[in-house]
């Protein structure tokens, strides 16, 4: 197999991987014939090509054709797939096992799913190494603690007895490296490997694919939809829409001069890090709607009987005002507490201490059956649209149940759900489908369009845009600050993205371990930050510093 950087006739090196005129065919009863039609690609030795694309262009696909793991729905239809002498397409089951791990690896999407969760971290990666057959007992635990050493894991003697469900998202993100790297594999496939990290751990995991890849010298295919990530650590770019390849280049030439209408369109769509201050809608009470007053939240586990009793405080002395029309982000790193404090709010979790004053009284005590009759008044997105929507109920069902229930006119609200589909981007035949039928991106359209159904006067909108395309990110962001300025409704918008909290707060609070660490206009957050964790967060925005230098007087 030639997979080094071997040269044509021509002085250019042999590609590690060749993607030649491929074309899958969809379900005959899909909306389209081709899930991928007739595209090529080169990914040379030693660097990164980025795939660029919209939910539904067909990257995952793409890559996944290539390790031999489309569904069986999915047939290839046409192209070769080659990587160095090895033709994939057609390849006998027993040869794409032996190329897994050893040749191409793959680190997926969603690394909790993606990992056993009846297994230690130390089994499944040693579990690759059993499965070529690679050493034996001992050989391969201390191989093990050389990988998660390598992908900086603390303490690996202690690390490779965990569990995946006791690890952060960033550590089960290199847990998924580790596995991939076990065998010393040529080509990497990362298929958004950073979308659901905070910025300081998406900073790391970058770092760390480039490390690796410079010091081993592999090639790595990298799916994203994030162009920061593409300027950071991109040395090509292919751009895909609908499944068609339409643009492909160096980097900064399509990141600079773009030349396909599509590729000018996404680029549009990326929400900059300007650090100027949202002009807030007018015209209604400037009295808060919420303000919430020395909130406290701390989780325990274990048992005292036992000496296991663990505390860890979540939420400690947290107090803002929010006023109708206004939006307050926060943010910070996985486990700073954004997402209890959101839940507290909407009192999905009952606060220790501190008031939450909404409609003119403390909700904060307040029992499910008292709290009801104001349940409609403050909604909320959820962070994975997929768990919050109900799988065996369809997308109408989930949107009118619950307006249903509290008395509205059957008739209108089906009317009405018809209605937010389309506003969110939607076609109303969405109404009669099941969630399943749906991409990430679409699933949480949704959510926004079921939180909207009561009319709230405060919306919490928890990670809400975090998995969307460029595009359809611009077009959410969009909608709900034409929502806000029609209604005048409240937001508390949860996000690890600074760019997207730049574009819709007026107010940014920053959280660390449960605490505010500082406060202020987007102006403030990241032109003029105060303390040294906000300063952390700004620097570590991929390609954010050259936008921040921009935005500078």
């Amino acid at each position: 197999m030639q997979t080094s950087a071997a040269k044509d006739r021509t002085g250019a090196p042999d590609p590690a991987l060749s993607v030649r005129n491929l074309t899958i065919d969809l379900p005959a009863d899909m909306d389209r014939a081709h899930a991928i039609q007739d595209i090529s690609f080169d990914l040379i030795p030693g660097q990164i090509l980025c795939v660029i694309g919209e939910s539904g262009s067909g990257k995952s696909i793409t890559a996944n054709a290539v390790m031999g793991l489309l569904s069986k729905a999915l047939k290839v239809s046409g192209g070769s797939i080659r990587v160095g002498e090895i033709e994939l397409t057609g390849a006998r089951p027993s040869a794409l096992r032996d190329m897994r791990g050893r040749v191409v690896s793959m680190i997926f999407q969603d690394p909790l799913s993606a990992l056993n969760p009846l297994m230690t971290v130390g089994d499944q990666i040693a579990e690759v190494m059993r499965a070529h057959g690679v050493g034996d007992r001992a050989s391969r635990r201390a191989r093990t603690l050389d990988l998660l050493n390598e992908v900086g894991l603390p303490d690996p003697a202690l690390m490779i007895h965990q569990y995946p469900f006791r690890l952060s998202g960033g550590q089960r993100q290199r847990v998924m490296i580790a596995m991939a790297l076990a065998l010393e594999p040529t080509i990497l496939i990362a298929d958004e490997p950073t979308t659901a990290l905070d910025v300081t751990t998406q900073a790391q995991i970058l770092d760390l694919i480039r490390d690796i890849q410079r010091r081993k010298g592999m090639s790595v295919l990298l799916i994203t939809h994030d162009f920061g990530v593409v300027a950071e650590i991109a040395d090509s770019v292919v751009v895909m829409e609908k499944g068609k390849l339409v643009e492909q280049g160096p980097a900064d030439a399509v990141l600079k001069t773009p030349s396909h209408p599509y590729t000018k369109r996404l680029i549009a769509a990326v929400p900059r890090l300007t650090g100027s201050d949202r002009v807030p809608p007018q015209g209604f009470a400037s009295a808060p709607v919420l303000k919430v007053e020395a909130l406290n939240k701390t989780y325990r586990s274990g048992s005292a009987l036992m000496g296991t009793l663990r505390a860890v405080p979540a939420v400690r002395d947290i107090s803002f005002q929010l006023a109708p029309g206004r939006t307050l982000g926060v943010v910070g790193e996985s486990g700073s507490g954004k997402s209890t404090l959101g839940r507290l709010v909407i009192k999905l979790l009952d606060s220790d201490s501190g008031r939450i004053m909404f409609a003119g009284q403390d909700i904060a005590p307040l029992g499910e059956g008292e709290f009801r009759r104001l349940r409609p008044k403050i909604q909320m997105v959820f962070q994975d649209p997929f768990a919050s929507l109900n799988p065996r109920s369809t997308v109408g069902h989930s949107l009118t149940v619950a307006p249903i229930a509290h008395g509205m006119d059957p008739r209108s609200v089906r009317a009405e759900a018809r209605a937010l589909l389309e506003v969110v981007g939607l076609s109303a035949s969405a109404y009669d489908r099941y969630p399943h039928e749906f991409s990430g991106g679409q699933r949480q359209r949704v959510g926004i369009a079921r939180a909207l159904m009561f009319k709230p006067k405060v919306l919490i909108a928890d990670e809400a845009v975090s998995a969307l395309d460029v595009s359809v990110q611009a077009q959410v962001l969009e909608l709900l600050d034409r929502v806000q300025r029609e209604t005048g409704v409240a937001m508390i918008f949860i996000t690890h993205d600074l760019r997207v909290a730049s574009q819709i707060c007026d107010e940014i609070m920053v959280m660390q371990k449960g605490r505010m660490v500082e406060s202020g206009p987007p102006s403030q957050i990241f032109l003029h930050p105060q303390s040294d964790y906000t300063r952390e967060l700004v620097a570590a925005v991929p390609g954010g510093q050259a936008e921040m230098d921009g935005a500078r007087p």
